[in-house]
């Protein structure tokens, strides 16, 4: 019977063990202001052999910011695997004031993001997150915990939504329209958002944009403060454009992935969050969204 309990025991702590989170904690660089850390955790980064193609300080969040970067590996592999693995192609870093640092959990990130094509460019995740690793160091993974085997398929409870759903923002008459509009909504400032980088694959017709949502009554410096701004490598949220249509992952799924372990009750806390959101979204895609129909 002894050994039965330990046996059952053992699996338990096994399948716990396997489950994999959001964020893995980083060595700290020297604190006391944002931008100096941030600039620190930049050059760890660039020495390391990645290229910072935005940096995002959200309003209402002081404290916090992130850097965005690619590895070329890395980019060629979501690259091959094409359509809506271009979402996942921006690396997050997140930096605090403090001059704590973390990083996205690349394995956790690309099994949703990829889902069933994560095969394909495994070896360049492991890799990528090894660079990492060794740029920014590699402490304890932080955020909450999913299975793998869960991942291509999440959700954050019954009902709520997964990668594809709701995430269509518009259709165009070709790619080159599409990057367009998106480009010039974000120079304008539509719905309040800005630019805070861009990727743009012209011969894959492929492209993703980092939108930074300022607005002080429905952007992430509302909603990601409520539920936990150290998740902030989760930020800034994401256009990304497959041919000649605009997609947005939906708030409920999104903003789930980046924080699992969020409770019912903070969830319910920002409730308004998943359709403002895709509101703004769609505004920046020159289009129109309606909570109901989801489109």
């Amino acid at each position: 019977m002894k050994k039965l309990i330990a046996g059952v025991a053992l699996a338990a702590f096994s399948l716990l063990a396997h489950a994999l989170q959001p964020y893995v904690t980083g060595d700290k660089v020297q604190g006391g202001d944002l931008k100096a850390a941030m600039t620190a955790a930049e050059q760890k980064l660039t020495a390391a052999g990645f290229t910072v193609i935005g940096r995002h300080m959200p309003p209402g969040l002081p404290q916090h910011g992130s850097i965005i970067v690619t590895e070329p590996d890395f980019s060629a592999a979501l690259t091959q695997v094409g359509g809506a693995a271009v979402v996942g192609l921006p690396i997050r870093v997140g930096v605090k004031a403090d001059g704590t640092v973390s990083y996205q959990n690349l394995e956790y990130w690309q099994r949703a993001y990829l889902r069933g094509n994560y095969g394909k460019a495994e070896a360049a995740v492991k890799a990528t997150s090894g660079k990492l690793q060794q740029a920014l160091g590699a402490g304890k993974p932080f955020g909450g915990e999913v299975k793998p085997e869960d991942l291509p398929t999440y959700r954050y409870m019954a009902g709520m939504e997964r990668f594809d759903d709701k995430s269509e923002l518009k259709a165009y008459a070709n790619f080159d329209e599409a990057v367009k509009t998106i480009r010039d909504n974000l120079a304008k400032g539509v719905a309040k958002t800005a630019k805070v980088y861009e990727v743009v694959l012209t011969d894959k017709k492929l492209a993703v944009f980092g939108v930074a949502t300022n607005d002080p009554e429905d952007g992430e410096g509302w909603w990601a403060k409520k539920i936990g701004p150290d998740h902030v490598a989760a930020l800034p949220w994401e256009i990304f454009v497959v041919d000649n249509k605009a997609y947005a992952l939906y708030a409920r799924f999104r903003t789930a992935l980046g924080w699992p372990d969020l409770g019912m009750f903070q969830f319910m806390g920002i409730m308004s969050h998943p359709d403002s959101n895709q509101s703004m979204m769609a505004k920046v895609a020159g289009g129109t969204y309606s909570a109901q129909a989801g489109n």
